[in-house]
């Protein structure tokens, strides 16, 4: 069955989407904002996931975040929220018979939050923050310090949880001034999947929202896109293992070579058949695991690869993941090979759509972004890729300018000036 969504928009400018799903036992809402921590200044870091958590501590009709709670628990929803770099989303899972009430319970929880126990929050925040900073104060998060390299002084490059000392300055002020800033409805999607009805959807969204109002934001600064050469930040930290990231410079959200990068993410890192479980595992036996991300925003976007090793394997880790990107590069990927990762893509988007999670991200989040496309398009775009497309997009996506490398860990003078060479003769050897 092709899942079609419906589609109206508010006198507000308030987008909502319904997904119907009528098989199903279950529905999926929630809101999104278009706001995230690349909205942050750089003295209000973390704000965007602070305001986040501050919303669930109590509002005009349920003074405590237990009511809250217990409003969602009453309809069959459990209510959580996330927040990355460029959107916040709100979302539940609920009983189909109880929609309205979910609706209605999320904008009560934007429209007259009461900002109570901002202290508590701070120390909850605070407690989340520790766990990337070492006894010494230092940034042990390899993701935050890989952004860092990649989006100097932007706020791309920030955590998106902030710092210790833009946490503790939070105010009421500030919380109130970026909820009228950012959380508007024209910069919203309300989408819910599942089994339901549009019309009651759009009903119980225009009642509750009604009164919802708000100029868009303008538009932040682009990142920075001045690298040149490899680049590498080691952070000295005592742990029995180096945790290692390697990330290129991706492309932006639109770009049409994003198809072949999620193939080629499945190449490296997509399963037991992947080439760099293949070889640093089943070969070598020197990670537990290794795991390949791709990110895509507005004007940039990365590609990363994450692992944990022993100091002593850590030159053998990096001479094995730069070779296998770089092998990339140069060979045409295996016909055969090719296939097989992109029939296990199929296989996703087909389970996809039995998941009233993954139809709301799909459609609420790509409308959000701009970015909506079918389950057809993505399956007829990934099937339009060859081994050749493969072979280009891996040559500009793993050039050498685009190279940053972070290694947290028990490191050493020799191991940092091994790793360096490395990347030198990986720019050496791409030219």
């Amino acid at each position: 069955m092709i899942v079609a969504p419906r589609q109206t928009i508010l006198a507000n400018g308030l987008r909502v989407i319904a997904v119907e799903m009528p098989h199903l036992h279950s529905a999926e809402v929630a809101l999104y904002i278009r706001a995230g921590g690349r909205n942050d200044l750089p003295e209000k870091a973390g704000l965007a996931h602070f305001l986040e958590h501050m919303l669930f501590r109590g509002t005009a009709e349920h003074p405590t975040n237990l009511e809250l709670e217990a409003a969602f628990e009453a309809i069959g929803g459990a209510v959580n929220a996330a927040t990355d770099a460029e959107s916040t989303c709100y979302y539940s899972r609920i009983h189909p018979d109880h929609l309205p009430e979910a609706v209605r319970l999320l904008s009560v929880m934007l429209l007259s939050p009461t900002f109570a126990g901002i202290d508590i929050e701070k120390r909850i925040i605070t407690e989340e923050a520790l766990e990337d900073i070492n006894e010494r104060g230092e940034e042990i998060n390899p993701d935050n310090l890989a952004s860092r390299l990649l989006w100097p002084d932007h706020p791309l490059g920030m955590p998106t949880i902030g710092f210790l000392e833009t946490i503790a300055g939070f105010t009421e002020s500030d919380l109130r001034d970026y909820l009228g800033r950012h959380y508007v409805p024209g910069n919203a999607v309300l989408v819910a999947a599942g089994r339901l009805a549009a019309g009651e959807l759009f009903a119980a969204a225009a009642t509750a929202f009604a009164t919802w109002q708000g100029p868009l934001p303008l538009p932040g600064s682009p990142a920075p896109a001045g690298q040149t050469a490899p680049q590498a930040l080691f952070v000295k930290d005592a742990d029995s293992q180096i945790n290692l990231q390697i990330a290129f410079r991706g492309f932006a959200r639109d770009d049409r070579r994003n198809p072949a990068a999620r193939l080629l993410r499945r190449l490296l890192s997509g399963g037991g058949c992947s080439r760099l479980h293949l070889s640093l595992r089943e070969r070598l036996g020197i990670v537990y695991s290794v795991d390949a991300q791709l990110a895509s925003y507005d004007e940039t976007g990365c590609f990363s690869v994450d692992l944990a090793t022993a100091p002593e394997n850590l030159i053998v880790a990096v001479r094995e993941v730069l070779r296998e990107v770089r092998l990339l590069t140069q060979e045409p990927v295996d016909a055969e090979e090719l296939e097989r990762v992109k029939q296990g893509y199929f296989f996703d988007l087909a389970y996809s759509r039995d998941s009233t999670f993954d139809m709301q991200v799909r459609y609420g989040w790509g409308e959000l972004m701009g970015m909506v496309k079918s389950i057809e398009e993505d399956r007829a775009e990934a099937a339009a890729v060859t081994p050749a497309l493969i072979r280009e997009v891996a040559g500009q996506l793993f050039a050498p300018a685009g190279l940053n490398l972070v290694a947290v860990g028990p490191l050493t003078a020799r191991l940092k000036k091994e790793v360096t060479g490395m990347l030198d003769s990986y720019a050496a050897d791409c030219r």
